[in-house]
This record gives structure tokens, C-alpha cells and sequence, in this order.
């Protein structure tokens, strides 16, 4: 007989999966906390003060913990892999004030965005500012391998948040484009951050390779999950509103799948609600309606166990060891969050 586990134990499970990834990485973190702080300053006071708000907003800087992870699962023994880490989370940073400018959005984390407090024009600048910091710290590196994959992936992610705006409020898009957008926007970083892990460990192509496989993988499962959230009422214990996304009318997979399995007369609501932007109060409930009728959350779901399994399996080449086990038990911590 099969066994039985409920979704409580799976959370518990994930929740304890992220905690022994940051024991493990604790030390390095410290580092790498040292260096965003230091690398933040400025003489512009309202850089280090609008910089500040986001990063110490409680996110839980999974990004740069795979970096750490990484380089220590490749037996790197040095430090080069704590400023690069660092240099990851100023991507993702900057990218975050960005977005919220671009999404108009009012809440991140349960406090208020950047651009809430200080508005769209010092959120953009700073973000520039950090973007221009993480380059600092690619160069400082000294590895043009190390500044091919991070600028590399920056310049992924600004393509992929434009594929977004072509298919917001477009009720055609087909699973397939979006895809390519969250691969783009998302597991770009994911990739680059596990991936430098191997060049600064100086392993072989297929490490390299395997880690890069691991990271965009898991990053897809990020977006995917993130998707299914924000029709779910753990948003709100997350400090997010329900149905940001079908507000803004972006069309993730969720959406995707309920249109293409309805009938005429759920197209028209899809069509109206998304493409037209005209909404009511009702039409929220209506949409997380038709969702579950067609199994749209759940099949998003396992979507993203599909691709976690495949994030497991690119690890198998490693040695099994505290780093490798936290690294595939993360994949996880991340689709259980829709739980």
C-alpha cells in the first residue's frame, strides 16, 4: 500500500530543507551580507536608504545560497565564491525594483515597495545603481568566464521581462511563450548563480553543465509555483495580495490552461477580464473558479515536479554529500510553497 503524507508534513519537510541549506552556508553569508552592505554605500543618501528598504525586506536570498552551495558541493575552499554571491543578489535586486515600477506594484513582502515610498524614477536609478555595483564585483573577479555567465544572464532577464509586456493582456499566448519568458526572466539567474559555482571551483564542462541544468530547472519550479500563489491564499501569508497578476493581466500558465480547456463562454470571461482589463469584484472568485474546474493550479503544479525532478537528476553526478542533499531537497522547498 502506498503511503499516505499530508500536506503539512510536506511543508514541515520543506521548511526544514531551507533552514539546513542556510546552516550550511551561514558562514559564507555572513561575507556575503558584509559585502552588500559595504558595496551599497554611497554618498547619495537616498541610495543606501532606498537600497536598503529592499534588501532588508526579509527575502530569503535563495539565489546567492546556491551560488555558496554550488562552490562548496565542487569543493571550491576559497572566498571569490561570497562576492560573486553577492553579486548575484544586486541582480536580482535591481530586477526587483524594476518590476515593481513596470507592475505599478504597492506591496512586496508584506511592506511597501520602493517605488511606493520614493516613487517610479529613484526606484529605477537605484536600481541602475546596483545593477552598475554587480558589475563591480564581475570585473573585480577577474574571470572573464565568471562576467561571460552573469552578463550574460543579465541581459536574459531584461529580455525576458519584455517577452512579459508582449504577452500581457494577450489572451493567445500559448503555453510554449510562456515558457520561454519565465526561463528568460527567472531560471536565467537561477542558472548563472549555480553555474559559477563549477568556474570558480574550476570543475569540468559537465559540472558545469550539470549545475546550469540544475539552476534553470529550479528556477522554472520558482516561477511556476510563484503562478500558482498568486491565485492562492498563502499570498497572503507571504504579505502579497491575492490576484496581482490577473489584476495586471499577465497570462501565466494557470490562465493559460483554464482558456484553452474552456468553453465559449469562459474564453469571453478570459478575454474581458484579461485582455480588456475589465473587471469586477466578483470576477477574481470566477476566475480561481474556472482554475480549479479545469485543474489549471494543480496540473501548474505538476508542471513544476516535472521539471524539479529534472533540477534532482542534473545533480547526480555530484558526490553525495550535505551540499548535494540540501541542493535537491530545495527543489522541494519550492513547489511546496504552493501548499
Amino acid at each position: 500500500m502506498g503511503v499516505v503524507i499530508s500536506f503539512e508534513e510536506e511543508q514541515a519537510k520543506a521548511e526544514t530543507a531551507l533552514a539546513r541549506l542556510q546552516s550550511l552556508v551561514a558562514d559564507d553569508m555572513d561575507k556575503v551580507n558584509q559585502t552588500i552592505i559595504l558595496k551599497m554605500q554611497s554618498p547619495v543618501a537616498l541610495i543606501p536608504q532606498l537600497a536598503g528598504h529592499l534588501i532588508a525586506s526579509g527575502g530569503k536570498r535563495l539565489r546567492p545560497m546556491l551560488t555558496l552551495a554550488a562552490s562548496r558541493m565542487c569543493g571550491y575552499g576559497g572566498m571569490r565564491h561570497a562576492e560573486l554571491a553577492a553579486c548575484v543578489e544586486f541582480i536580482h535586486s535591481a530586477t526587483l525594483l524594476h518590476d515593481d515600477v513596470v507592475d505599478e506594484s504597492d506591496l512586496r513582502r508584506g511592506l511597501e515597495t520602493a517605488n511606493a515610498v520614493w516613487g517610479n524614477k529613484a526606484s529605477v536609478l537605484v536600481g541602475d545603481f546596483l545593477f552598475s555595483r554587480s558589475f563591480e564585483l564581475m570585473t573585480a573577479d577577474g574571470s572573464l568566464e565568471v562576467l561571460t555567465i552573469l552578463s550574460n544572464a543579465s541581459s536574459v532577464i531584461a529580455e525576458g521581462e519584455v517577452m512579459q509586456l508582449t504577452t500581457a493582456n494577450d489572451m493567445d499566448t500559448t503555453e510554449d511563450s510562456y515558457m520561454q519568458v519565465i526561463v528568460a526572466k527567472t531560471a536565467a539567474l537561477f542558472a548563472a548563480a549555480c553555474e559559477i559555482g563549477a568556474v570558480v571551483a574550476e570543475r569540468p564542462g559537465a559540472e558545469q553543465d550539470a549545475l546550469k541544468s540544475y539552476g534553470k530547472n529550479l528556477g522554472i519550479v520558482f516561477q511556476l509555483i510563484d503562478d500558482v500563489l498568486d491565485f492562492s491564499a498563502e499570498q497572503e501569508k507571504l504579505g502579497k495580495s491575492v490576484g496581482d497578476d490577473f489584476r495586471e493581466g499577465k497570462v501565466t500558465l494557470p490562465i493559460v490552461l483554464a482558456f484553452r480547456r474552456g468553453d465559449t463562454e469562459e474564453r469571453d470571461f478570459w478575454r474581458r477580464t484579461i485582455e480588456e482589463l475589465d473587471q469586477n469584484d466578483i470576477d477574481l472568485s470566477r476566475a480561481i473558479d474556472l482554475m480549479t474546474k479545469h485543474n489549471a493550479l494543480q496540473d501548474t503544479v505538476e508542471r513544476a515536479r516535472h521539471y524539479g525532478a529534472i533540477a534532482k537528476d542534473a545533480l547526480a553526478i555530484f558526490p553525495d554529500d550535505d551540499y548535494r542533499k540540501a541542493l535537491t531537497d530545495i527543489v522541494d522547498f519550492c513547489i511546496n510553497r504552493a501548499y
